[in-house]
Formats: structure tokens, C-alpha cells, sequence
């Protein structure tokens, strides 16, 4: 799922791209990825494109008219500049934003799940909106000074999940959960409620180094048209097996039907290897 830096640097590389740009039609061939009916799509022909932003993992097209497109890409969308038109044979298509000049910002999704989903809202309802209204703090520039007593009413919650939920901190996802853990040397399981004060700071100054630089890398690498896959800069996340790159002792994982969560147990859980789900399974 995009994170947030792949979804900033995506809002950002839109908007340098759109800003001033008009709209001749929009229409939705994944019908069950609109989530609203008024206003219609058909009411932003005429306007123009104000900016592309991120909220969380949401992106924001602003419209001219008080009118915003929020899209949430879930796990395999992409929202993607086109100089030509979308065939009608492309099945991946769910929004397509068609523009003055032939262009058109496209809205895809691949795999057959089809969970990444778009509404057009009025400023109010973007104001409003139940996806956004439980959005917890912003990970990114700025995380909230004091994280242990954000964290602490989540008492026995495991760091790695309390972190994913958007309701707690957003932008945070599976890749980066690692990578920020790995760097505060916390073990994943450490209880999210019970971090000192020295805990927490390193919490913090991980999560701004790590999205820090993920974005500093982005930004110098990543052009339009945006790839469907970004270089992930992940030294942690996905390479269980290999030596861990501070200590060299072998970054151990930990599998679920859906993540693998990888960690270092020199510098994270104290030597001890966490017991695998997956082989736990095997043996039953």
C-alpha cells in the first residue's frame, strides 16, 4: 500500500504538473470506486485543477468551485499523468479526470480486490468527511512532540500495529512501521503504552529521519510520469536473511497472511528471535 512519502511525492509531482489546468469531463468506468452522487462528476467540467495534496494516505485534487476529489488508493491503486486517453479495453481504470489539450489524470487499480476508492465532495463535505474526521495526528513533518502520551491509552497494543492505525498517527504502513522501529532499536512488541520518555524521543526523531529521507530520496529521483512501482529505499523491510546493516547479526521476520514484519533481535529484542506465525502454523 502507498505510504505516506509515496503519496507525497505523488501529490506533489500532480500539482506542479495541474495547477491551472481545466477539466473537460470526468467519468468513472469503476463505477463501485465512486463513493458519492452528489455533486455529480459531471459538474467539475469547466473547472480547473487548484492543486493535487495529501491528507494521511488520501490525495486531494482541489478544484475551482469549492469542489475536491478525495481518493484513497488502498493497496494497489495509482493515481498516475497520461498525455493520451485511456483505452476502453483498460480494465484497470476507475477515474478518469480527461483534460483540455487531450491529457488526462487516471485513477488505476490492479489485482481483483478493487478497494481503492474516490468521492467528489464540496468543501464542507470535505470538512466533514468520516474517513478524514478520524484521521489521528500528521506523521509527517511534524509528529506530535509528546508520543508517549499519545501512544499511552493504547496501554497492551504492540508498537508495530499502534503505528498502522491511521486513527492513532497517519501515513505510517507496513514498509515504513519497520524502518522506523528498526531505527529507534524498539522491538514491535514492545507495548505501545508503556515508552519512557528517552523511548519516545527516539520514536520520533525515527519517524522524521526515515520519511525524512525517504521523501529527499524521492524528490530527486522521481519524475512524471510517476512508475507504478517507486524505489523504496528500505533497509530493513523486505530483506530478512540478510545481516542487518548497523550490526550484521541476520534481520529475523515475522510472517501474516497478509505482511511479513521484519526486525533486528540484537538491537531490537534483546537477542531473542520472536517465534514465526507461519512455522507456528506448519506444525500445528
Amino acid at each position: 500500500m502507498p505510504e505516506l512519502p509515496e503519496v507525497e511525492i505523488t501529490a506533489r509531482r500532480l500539482s506542479e504538473a495541474l495547477a491551472g489546468v481545466s477539466i473537460e469531463s470526468v467519468t468513472a468506468p469503476g463505477i463501485n470506486a465512486l463513493k458519492t452522487f452528489a455533486p455529480p462528476l459531471d459538474s467539475l467540467a469547466g473547472h480547473q485543477i487548484e492543486g493535487v495534496r495529501r491528507i494521511g494516505k488520501h490525495m486531494v485534487v482541489d478544484v475551482s468551485g469549492d469542489l475536491h476529489l478525495l481518493l484513497h488508493l488502498m493497496s494497489a491503486g495509482r493515481l498516475q499523468l497520461y498525455d493520451k486517453r485511456a483505452s476502453f479495453k483498460d480494465r484497470t481504470s476507475r477515474l478518469l479526470v480527461r483534460l483540455d489539450g487531450g491529457g488526462e489524470l487516471r485513477l488505476r487499480e490492479f489485482g481483483t480486490k478493487q478497494r481503492a476508492w474516490v468521492k467528489l465532495l464540496d468543501g464542507p463535505g470535505l470538512a466533514e468527511d468520516e474517513a478524514l474526521a478520524k484521521l489521528g495526528p500528521d506523521a509527517y513533518p511534524d509528529p506530535p512532540a509528546d508520543l508517549a502520551a499519545l501512544l499511552k491509552p493504547q496501554k497492551g497494543r504492540p508498537l508495530q500495529a499502534v503505528l498502522r492505525d491511521q486513527q492513532v498517527i497517519t501515513g505510517i504502513g507496513r514498509s515504513w512501521v519497520d524502518e522506523i522501529l528498526w531505527v529507534a532499536k524498539l522491538s514491535p512488541f514492545k507495548r505501545a503504552g508503556e515508552l519512557d520518555a528517552d523511548e519516545a524521543a527516539a520514536l520520533r526523531a525515527a519517524i522524521v529521519d526515515r520519511l525524512g529521507a525517504a521523501l529527499d530520496l524521492y524528490e530527486e529521483q522521481v519524475k512524471l510520469p510517476i512508475p507504478d512501482k517507486l524505489p523504496l529505499p528500505l533497509q530493513v523491510h523486505r530483506h530478512h536473511g540478510e545481516p542487518c546493516p548497523r550490526c550484521g547479526t541476520t534481520l529475523e521476520a515475522i510472517h501474516y497472511d497478509e505482511q511479513v514484519l521484519a526486525y533486528c533481535p540484537a538491537e531490537q529484542t534483546g537477542g531473542k528471535v520472536l517465534k514465526d506465525r507461519r512455522l507456528s502454523r506448519l506444525l500445528k
